[in-house]
């Protein structure tokens, strides 16, 4: 167990080791256990935590918000809007003077091309843990409560699982490529075979495929991509069905809504999902489309595992902040 982790940046899950993860899903069981039996854990008694966010959030903000003052601190909500940022400061300027007033600082900014290099930049002057709120690239609060509610569900037995990350079919809008690139790269990390699966437009950014290849290779477990969502379902410990852009594909967005309306059937049935294994789980981080992405059935059916998910963003991520700050 890690007990160097004060100040540490969280942007992706890449940058820290199996170690410091297991610190981090270790403190987020206890912190749950503990909220459970109403204990309190005032770990950052009037400690601040900033939340800037540059798009609207259900889980994130809540769960953050939520989390610090059961931590015993306070949260500050922050937009550009509500701050000099839409008038032109810049990321060195806001963070200096941020650290002067709080402890840690969150940030969502999922812009293609401009979210990752902004929180980079943030961390580059910080002298306060930054953490990746969810990005262009990346979304590792939700990984880390994904990792573990997997963990949860199967007893820590996680060796050989197989973990489907599937697209799904999502039409009034184009979602970030940063919640299946973030699953991919550390699922196999912790033992599963990962098999990733999409329609050959909506492919993952190639660097990321790398390291995801890279990390499986590492820890002896397979990587596959396939292009038939019933396929990757065979066999499942988990399926994990949620919808991304075809950004690699195309810049242009009414392209990319076109190429969606391509696949309607790349929905998760009840069909699909007797594919799996019979304790398999369903998965998706939310926002949901009902009865697009997955059918009711399939939601709020046996497998579903979904509001645990939801509420894991909580222990998870009061446990980040717990470490960090």
């Amino acid at each position: 167990m890690k007990s160097d982790l004060k100040g540490k940046h969280c942007i992706t899950l890449q940058d820290w080791t199996k170690e410091e993860i297991e610190t981090v899903l270790d403190t987020a069981v206890e912190l749950k256990r503990q909220r459970a039996l109403g204990i309190p854990h005032h770990i950052l008694q009037d400690k601040t935590m900033f939340m800037l966010f540059f798009e609207e959030s259900t889980r994130t903000r809540n769960a953050f918000e939520a989390g610090i003052h059961e931590l015993g601190g306070h949260a500050h909500y922050l937009t550009p809007s509500a701050t000099q940022i839409d008038h032109g400061e810049g990321p060195k300027d806001t963070v200096e003077v941020l650290a002067r007033y709080g402890h840690g600082i969150g940030i969502r900014n999922c812009t293609l091309g401009v979210g990752n290099r902004y929180m980079r930049e943030m961390a580059k002057y910080a002298r306060i843990p930054v953490i990746n709120m969810q990005d262009d690239i990346y979304h590792p609060t939700q990984a880390l409560a994904d990792l573990l509610t997997i963990k949860e569900k199967f007893a820590n037995d996680l060796r050989g699982r197989k973990f489907v990350i599937s697209w799904t079919y999502a039409p009034r809008y184009v979602r970030p490529l940063s919640m299946p690139q973030s699953l991919v790269l550390l699922m196999s990390r912790f033992g599963m075979d990962v098999t990733l699966a999409h329609p050959p437009e909506f492919r993952l950014m190639p660097d990321i495929l790398e390291q995801a290849r890279a990390n499986a290779a590492e820890a002896g477990v397979k990587f596959e991509i396939v292009h038939d969502m019933a396929d990757a379902c065979k066999d499942a410990d988990i399926v994990y069905a949620k919808s991304w852009g075809a950004m690699m594909h195309t810049p242009d967005e009414k392209e990319a809504l076109a190429l969606i309306d391509k696949y309607p059937n790349w929905v998760l049935d009840k069909k699909k999902m007797d594919l799996a294994k019979p304790s398999s789980i369903y998965m998706h981080c939310m926002p949901i489309d009902r009865g697009i992405e997955a059918t009711n059935e399939v939601i709020d059916g046996p497998h579903s595992v979904i509001y645990d998910e939801a509420e894991n963003r909580l222990h998870a991520q009061k446990a980040l902040m717990a470490v960090t700050m």
